[in-house]
């Protein structure tokens, strides 16, 4: 005779198919790579500051560099405008219109319910953000080469200048994805970037921090982009001064510390609102 076995197998446990924590830098990497992705169908994030800040670097040659050089003997004024240029390409350029865009759809949310690490998503649109950025100085850089800026501090240099111009986006763009996910408004992220108005245009960014008279001098020594203007000129300009790149490498320090306190508490926030 036979016998038939009637035993129900056992339910299987939730925990035996949930998903298993990846590592800290596969999860880095994997938000970085899906922000970098997205780059190419989001060109319009990206193209109009590029040809803001070629439009400016030609303009404002075309109208200063005779006056100013006819007054400063041996002054490259080309050499002296590009790395104005390029803090107006780099800055602001980030991914948080895109992280608001995924907050509002709710893949953010969804997100939250996977063992990512939370601090591996800020992290990997900052490190999106960044190669995005060293990417953009390049035509920039292109075009002082064609109108004849040399580096005096060498190829190094030039690495050390696309390095330290990275560094201050990835400073700067604290503030937007601070403003990105408090608010969840993509309207605010977008004018985030006239945040930087003030500290462009209050400091040596048209003629030398010693041609500066009266309130824009006082006002030009406590901006940070003063001394970040002044180390990338160095290595333009003077070659490796490294007292100069020093105040400069602070200077995106302290805008930085700023900046990712702001972005990491409304990470937090945005977390247990979640």
């Amino acid at each position: 005779m036979t016998t038939v076995d009637t035993t129900v197998p056992a339910p299987v446990q939730p925990s035996a198919i949930r998903a298993r924590p990846a590592g800290f830098l596969h999860d880095v990497a994997s938000i970085a790579g899906r922000a970098l992705r997205a780059v190419p169908r989001d060109l319009e994030a990206v193209i109009p500051p590029i040809f803001i800040a070629l439009f400016f670097f030609v303009v404002n040659i075309g109208t200063l560099s005779d006056l100013t050089e006819s007054n400063i003997p041996g002054f490259d004024y080309k050499a002296f405008q590009m790395p104005t240029a390029i803090l107006l390409g780099v800055t602001g350029v980030s991914r948080a219109y895109a992280l608001v865009l995924d907050v509002q759809d709710g893949y953010f949310d969804r997100l939250l319910l996977t063992p990512i690490r939370r601090l591996a998503i800020l992290l990997g649109h900052l490190c999106a953000d960044v190669a995005v950025a060293c990417a953009l100085t390049i035509p920039i850089l292109a075009l002082g080469f064609i109108l004849g800026v040399r580096f005096e501090a060498g190829p190094l240099g030039v690495i050390a200048f696309i390095l330290l111009a990275g560094l201050w986006s990835l400073a700067f763009a604290g503030f937007g994805y601070a403003i990105a996910l408090k608010t969840g408004n993509p309207a605010a992220v977008n004018s985030s970037f006239l945040l930087f108005f003030p500290f462009l245009f209050l400091t040596s960014s048209y003629v030398p921090r010693e041609e500066l008279t009266g309130w824009l001098d006082a006002v030009a020594t406590v901006n940070p982009v003063t001394y970040l203007l002044e180390g990338l000129r160095s290595l333009v300009m003077r070659g490796w001064r490294w007292d100069e790149l020093g105040q400069a490498v602070l200077a995106v320090a302290c805008v930085g510390a700023i900046s990712m306190w702001l972005c990491f508490a409304a990470l937090r926030g945005r977390i247990r609102r979640g």
